[in-house]
């Protein structure tokens, strides 16, 4: 089974684009749904997050409220590595878990924004990059989460540049409006199939 990562930064279409292999029959890893989860049902990981961030976190129902945890986080780096030390291990051990659930499969998909800042990458065989116009990603980014332009820049200061991604990548696809998505996602498809 190949394995492959598919990153993109916030607004790229990351996710319009693994709906098209998901169509394909491709399983699909998302590991930023899968952290989210991991906070409410791996107690190991909630317990480590507690006791580093304080009962501040926790909402009244003793859940961590994710977004008092992401306030504190997203403006501090020293926090969110040390929240990333704590998740991505979990998240890893969780990917490798899922794999021998789908080893019959030719290739999987592997979904993550921080592919790369993350360390995934080494967790994969393949990369594929999904980019598009930066304007084009803050408005994107704006409707679907609701928030300010400033907000959107600020995450996206915060991750890898696209140049980068995509030299670390062996697929790249353009979600820019100009272009189809469709023969392009069937061209790797095709591809990863045959391999």
């Amino acid at each position: 089974m190949i394995r492959v990562g598919i990153t993109g930064g916030i607004g790229s279409g990351k996710t319009t684009i693994c709906r098209l292999f998901e169509l394909l029959n491709v399983p699909i890893y998302y590991a930023d749904s899968e952290a989210k989860k991991l906070l409410d049902e791996n107690q190991n990981v909630k317990t480590a997050i507690i006791n580093k961030f304080g009962s501040v976190i926790i909402d009244d129902a003793g859940v961590i409220d994710k977004k008092k945890l992401g306030t504190l986080v997203f403006n501090n780096k020293e926090m969110l590595e040390q929240l990333n030390l704590i998740v991505h291990p979990a998240v890893a051990k969780h990917f490798e878990d899922w794999c021998i659930q789908h080893e019959t499969n030719i290739y999987i998909l592997h979904e993550a924004a921080i592919l790369f800042e993350s360390g995934g990458d080494k967790h994969v065989d393949k990369v594929i990059t999904v980019v598009a116009p930066l304007e084009l990603k803050i408005e994107r980014a704006m409707k679907r989460d609701s928030v300010l332009r400033e907000q959107v820049e600020q995450r996206i200061n915060n991750q890898m540049s696209d140049d980068k991604k995509v030299k670390l990548s062996q697929f790249v696809i353009y979600n820019d409006e100009q272009q189809l998505l469709i023969p392009q996602v069937i061209a790797i498809h095709k591809q990863l199939a045959n391999s």
